[in-house]
């Protein structure tokens, strides 16, 4: 019922926000790949709680457990389970919820939807649910790295007007990582970080834009009519709590232009490949990868609890007024950076499976 997501590399997630913990069941990893849990541990770090002044306070080590799919040190080829345990939860904060609903939240369409919901921190809802995407996402990341050679890396590049500069085929992983906020740009990352602190302590929240680029993409992953690439990749990443929009290449920007002026042009490289002189159209083409760099951008809404005080109505249809408690991201952006990589890559390694499968078998 909506927890699973993919075709030959399937994952299922699993558990809530207050609950014991939170994981992914894996499907279809290929075999023999080495895996470990620090090789997981380390994109769970970029996105657990407490990393920073300017993420929510929860503190949760976030370490995962590999249950099954492992054996000295390589995938077996059967499911993969992930665990990570809560530590922290404190479902008390949560108890005003239980009967009033949170503007912009889950809270009013769960209870539509289900007649019963977990109020405790908002179950299924809450973005501690996307553990479980990014540890799948940290196994196809080493898929797609080993079988092709492909990056996968993600970076704030706008919170609220704040935009930085950021050239996506040369961006680095250390570049985004040497600052709190994920932004490359470093003159922008300090105004970014200090406006994310002051919207913080005055109760309120803001949104912005993750930015992706994958390289070294081979081409041809995709398939007309339904299954075109960009679309798979819109439905992976706007299903990410709190994502509100999604672009690809030129995106609403290519409106703008002719076409004379956003048609990529082709030329045969000095290796004797056809390329594109530009690369408005994100790296694909009639729903399929062409090899260039795919580029793709994410935006987020602001978090929707906040402790301003909003006007709002309970499950039995009075009018109330909330100011939230709890602990929750002023700005969920720099922790949804590993989570837009995370289903980046589940798209494109389960595209990479059904390709070999379709396009090698007579190969």
């Amino acid at each position: 019922m909506g927890n699973t997501f993919g075709h030959l590399f399937r994952v299922t997630t699993y558990g809530e926000s207050h609950g014991g913990g939170v994981g992914v069941i894996v499907d279809g990893c290929p075999p023999r790949l080495a895996l470990t849990a620090d090789d997981i541990q380390f994109d769970l770090d970029r996105r657990r709680p407490g990393q920073s002044k300017i993420t929510t306070p929860r503190k949760e080590t976030d370490t995962c457990e590999i249950l099954s799919g492992v054996f000295q040190g390589k995938t077996l080829g059967t499911p993969i389970s992930i665990l990570v345990r809560n530590q922290d939860a404190r479902s008390q904060d949560y108890s005003q919820m239980a009967t009033t609903y949170r503007p912009s939240h889950a809270d009013a369409t769960y209870d539509a939807k289900y007649g019963i919901r977990n109020w405790t921190g908002g179950g299924r809802s809450s973005a501690r649910e996307t553990i479980g995407r990014v540890a799948a996402g940290a196994i196809a990341k080493k898929v797609l790295y080993q079988v092709a050679n492909v990056e996968v890396i993600g970076y704030v590049i706008r919170i609220k007007d704040l935009e930085g500069k950021v050239d996506p085929s040369t961006v680095t992983l250390t570049q985004v990582e040497n600052n709190i906020v994920r932004c490359p740009d470093e003159d922008m990352a300090t105004q970014m970080i200090s406006l994310i602190e002051q919207t913080g302590k005055e109760g309120d929240s803001i949104g912005g834009v993750v930015e992706c680029v994958v390289r070294n993409m081979p081409k041809g992953l995709g398939s007309p009519v339904f299954d075109k690439l960009e679309a798979d990749l819109a439905k992976g990443v706007m299903s990410l709590p709190a994502s509100k929009g999604f672009e690809i290449g030129s995106g609403f920007a290519g409106t703008l232009l002719t076409g004379s002026q956003h048609n990529d042009e082709f030329y045969i490289n000095n290796q004797g490949e056809t390329r594109t002189r530009t690369n408005r159209s994100g790296g694909i083409q009639g729903g399929i990868s062409n090899g260039e760099n795919i580029v793709l951008r994410v935006a987020f809404k602001p978090t929707a609890t906040i402790r301003k005080e909003q006007q709002t109505v309970t499950h039995d249809g009075a009018e109330t007024m909330l100011a939230a408690k709890g602990r929750h991201d002023p700005c969920v952006l720099p922790r949804a950076v590993p989570m837009v990589e995370a289903m980046v890559a589940l798209v494109l390694c389960d595209h990479l499976l059904r390709h070999q499968g379709q396009c090698n078998v007579l190969a």
